[in-house]
């Protein structure tokens, strides 16, 4: 079979991610499975993520590094594109909420139809099969989070793409994970995490990504800037768990599809839901 799965043909799926880095968390081990089944996998970001945290000042120089890494973490997944839409990152608030400061041309300020028909032309490009965004809260709260739901469910009927799958995180193992961890580094603070994505009972796609593991690290560790400097930052931390534990840990990736029956198990992003 080529590693092409069998219940399909070759197909193209089309990640949207709001900035580089977060295909790493939520999505890599899944690009990474498609890429090896034989799919077309493509990577699409808002913005490129110059207003994140790092060492070195936000602005255009942090924005052309996290593309770099992006570009790294692409190749590491297997990805056979990666498009940029050129927003700016709206960046965060001290308490996490909606910047002040954001710049002219920030994601979350851009209209939803206008986004959309971006993106649209990208999936209508590519004739696309299926598109990621994420759950309705942005995951964490992340406004340009919120945006990437918005943007892309629109794009996906605009372009007709079939399959829509909201990237999420079960929140239920994540806290068990998270407080396990918290063993070893106890400066982490999961208490964002208590509210944050999506409880199991609304997801609908737990795809096992364990083969995968490698590739997911490999992508996490790309986005260097993202994950050095202060102890707590959320990919350092993840890359110091043994490899053991974390390949159990990150050994599933999470998506809820809307048109498919509450209660349903799929193992696969390209697997046909229930009916009924």
């Amino acid at each position: 079979m080529n590693g092409v799965n069998p219940i399909s043909n070759a197909r193209t799926a089309v990640f949207f991610h709001a900035h580089p880095d977060d295909e790493a968390l939520l999505t890599a081990g899944t690009m990474a499975m498609l890429a090896a089944e034989g799919h077309r996998v493509v990577l699409v970001v808002a913005t490129s993520g110059e207003r994140g945290q790092a060492d070195v000042e936000p602005g255009e120089a942090l924005g052309a590094t996290r593309m770099a890494e992006l570009y790294a973490s692409a190749a590491a997944l297997g990805c056979a594109r990666v498009v940029n839409l050129g927003y700016a990152d709206s960046g965060l608030s001290p308490d996490g909420g909606l910047a002040d400061d954001r710049p002219d041309g920030a994601f979350i300020d851009a209209d939803v139809e206008e986004a959309a028909g971006r993106l649209a032309a990208v999936l209508a490009e590519e004739e696309a099969d299926l598109l990621t965004t994420y759950d309705p809260a942005g995951g964490y709260g992340h406004p340009d989070h919120v945006q990437v739901n918005r943007v892309g469910g629109r794009a996906a009927e605009i372009a007709g793409t079939p399959i829509v799958l909201e990237a999420t995180v079960n929140r239920d193992p994540l806290l068990r994970g998270l407080r396990l961890v918290r063993r070893f580094y106890p400066q982490l603070d999961i208490r964002a995490f208590e509210r944050a994505y999506s409880p199991g009972e609304v997801i609908t796609h737990r795809v096992g990504v364990r083969r995968f593991a490698r590739q997911k690290r490999a992508s996490m560790a790309a986005h260097a800037s993202q994950a050095t400097g202060a102890d707590t930052r959320t990919l350092g931390v993840m890359l110091k768990i043994p490899r053991p534990l974390y390949r159990l840990i990150f050994g599933t990736e999470w998506y809820v599809r809307r048109d498919a029956p509450l209660g349903s198990r799929l193992r696969h992003p390209f697997e046909a839901p229930p009916k009924g």
